[in-house]
């Protein structure tokens, strides 16, 4: 059996699909590759973001349900997603976060 070479996709979920694609595409600057309906509910959209390249292992896709709960911390839900960004570019990053009201750590 062959290693795990990456990760495909994570996928979540998501209220306002304006405001996921505000955050994810024009602040964090991915790139939205595919936008669709969900096939177990055409009322709702699939969107996916990947890095500029599209690499491998860079996709994350999320379900816009906004009548779903909140979920609690601890109960098994992702709570952060880490990204990679170029060496030195930390500061720079943070700096920009910090322009769009993101508080950093």
């Amino acid at each position: 059996m062959e290693d795990i070479s990456h990760i495909h996709h994570i996928s979540a979920i998501v209220g306002n699909p304006e405001e996921n694609i505000q955050f994810y595409r024009n602040i964090l600057n991915l790139k939205l590759i595919k936008k669709t309906v969900n096939f177990d509910d055409p009322s709702t959209y699939h969107l996916y973001f990947a890095n500029g390249n599209v690499d491998n292992g860079t996709i994350l896709t999320f379900f816009n349900w906004p009548n779903n709960y909140k979920g609690r911390i601890g109960s098994g839900q992702v709570q952060r997603i880490a990204f990679r960004v170029p060496k030195g570019s930390l500061e720079d990053w943070e700096k920009h976060l910090q322009s769009h009201g993101i508080e950093t750590a």
